[in-house]
């Protein structure tokens, strides 16, 4: 009896520890008080905002959301969309967090007491900051100059200095990021209004308040935190470049001067990569990459590259290939740049594709009988990263030569050149240069007619 006892005692505990070790979802529950059909829901990425949800409004403008949050800061809520901060607003969520609002087009307002001590002064802080949200913001409906506007942002900034001041909330970590979230609102509130076109009267650079004065992208860019963890941040990187050139006096509009002005690598890649997306034709784009490409490093920078080059590629003889690098069956990463010399086969293959391995006799085959010539055979694997064993198993069960690269889940090479079969095979000549991107099979005899002429060049 005693044993079932502490039995039963032990399974309590553990079901009690199970549940509180399970996630919280965040609540909100809101009312809409304008005409819109859905109400969108975004995180923080990279200093943009992305959809995570949306809720249809009902006919009295109710809806509401439950989420597990992706992270402890900053999410947006409203009816704008990824590129315009109007109609949408910044909320902090944590884990287990209700959020009860309601929202206008231009404000909101926080209901009933069961909000948190974060959003709270949240609230208030956007309470301060109104004035400035709406001239910057919605400058179409709202005239405003830098006659009116710069005496009330320094106004507000002389206010912000002690609006913390009594507002602790017991979480460390927003009582801290609160301090950032501030410094980026009013950084973007006042590069926004200057770089607006759309206003009666813009001022000079010498009539700029003194708060532009202590605006520098180089400092704000030292590292990537607070420009990635702001909503809109990299609309603000972009905008403080521009203006900082303009206060300059800095000629002309080529990246080069633009970098200069950031600090951070990574962030320069941001810049680079919307310096990129004008260009509709592929020898500018090359010059571009060409020179700054070094400095697309995150994997979002390294897929936007692709999704703007491909529709600018003609894939002809002769055209430039994808520099790309993969490790090895050993771990040892094969560039293919270092294939340079040589005629390169490349098999796009994975060890689920039953029209892959009815390859394998005739790429041996192919492996001997291209023996002491200039061409080498690489084969990539798309298996899944979960996969790389059952690969690497294959890989000695049927005996496979030549240079085996596993390229994962990272889509670069077959995204670059369209693959949605495989097999594929692609030939490059010894200059790195596209031979064909649809090139025969090894069972087809033309395939090894097609290296050995180009290894004969």
């Amino acid at each position: 009896m005693m044993n079932k006892i502490l039995i039963i005692s032990i399974l309590c505990l553990l079901s009690i520890s199970l549940f509180a070790q399970q996630q919280v979802p965040v609540q909100i529950k809101g009312e809409l008080k304008y005409k819109a059909d859905n109400i969108r829901l975004f995180k923080v990425s990279e200093g943009r905002i992305v959809e995570i949800a949306s809720s249809a409004v009902t006919k009295n403008g109710q809806f509401g959301f439950l989420f597990f949050p992706d992270y402890e800061g900053i999410y947006v809520l409203g009816t704008g969309n990824e590129n315009r901060q109007r109609s949408n607003f910044k909320f902090y969520f944590k884990e287990g967090d209700q959020l009860d609002v309601t929202l206008t087009d231009t404000a909101y307002v926080l209901n009933g007491k069961l909000n948190s001590k974060e959003n709270i002064v949240m609230k208030q802080w956007a309470d301060l900051t109104y004035p400035l949200f709406r001239k910057s913001i919605y400058f179409m409906e709202v005239y405003s100059t830098y006659v009116d506007y710069f005496p009330q942002q320094e106004a507000i900034i002389a206010k912000s200095k002690t609006f913390l001041n009594g507002k602790t909330t017991s979480n460390s970590k927003f009582d801290k990021e609160i301090k950032t979230i501030m410094q980026m609102d009013l950084i973007n509130y006042a590069v926004f209004f200057v770089s607006s076109s759309a206003r009666a009267v813009h001022p000079k650079v010498e009539e700029y308040s003194d708060f532009y004065a202590t605006l520098k992208t180089k400092e704000l860019s030292a590292t990537t935190q607070k420009i990635y963890n702001y909503p809109y941040g990299q609309q603000v990187l972009s905008s403080l470049v521009w203006m900082n050139m303009e206060q300059d006096k800095v000629g002309g509009s080529g990246i080069d001067k633009m970098l200069e002005y950031v600090s951070n690598d990574t962030l320069k890649g941001d810049i680079v990569i919307e310096f990129l997306s004008q260009y509709e034709d592929y020898k500018n784009y090359k010059v571009v990459i060409d020179k700054f490409g070094k400095y697309l490093l995150t994997k979002t920078q390294k897929e936007k590259n692709i999704s703007l080059i491909v529709p600018l590629l003609s894939y002809e003889k002769g055209s430039d290939a994808l520099a790309f690098s993969y490790p090895d069956k050993d771990g040892n990463e094969v560039s293919f740049a270092s294939l340079k010399g040589n005629v390169v086969l490349i098999d796009v293959w994975a060890t689920w594709c039953g029209p892959c391995k009815a390859e394998f006799p005739y790429l041996k085959q192919l492996e001997k009988d291209i023996a002491g010539k200039p061409i080498r055979v690489v084969s990539i694997s798309i298996d899944e990263d979960g996969a790389r064993n059952k690969w690497l198993k294959m890989i000695r069960d049927e005996g496979l030569g030549g240079i085996q690269l596993f390229g994962g889940s990272n889509e670069e090479f077959s995204d670059y050149y369209k693959i949605n079969a495989i097999p594929r095979f692609l030939v490059f000549d010894k200059n790195g240069k596209i031979v064909t991107v649809d090139a025969p099979r090894p069972s087809d005899p033309k395939l090894k007619e097609l290296l050995f002429s180009e290894a004969a060049k």
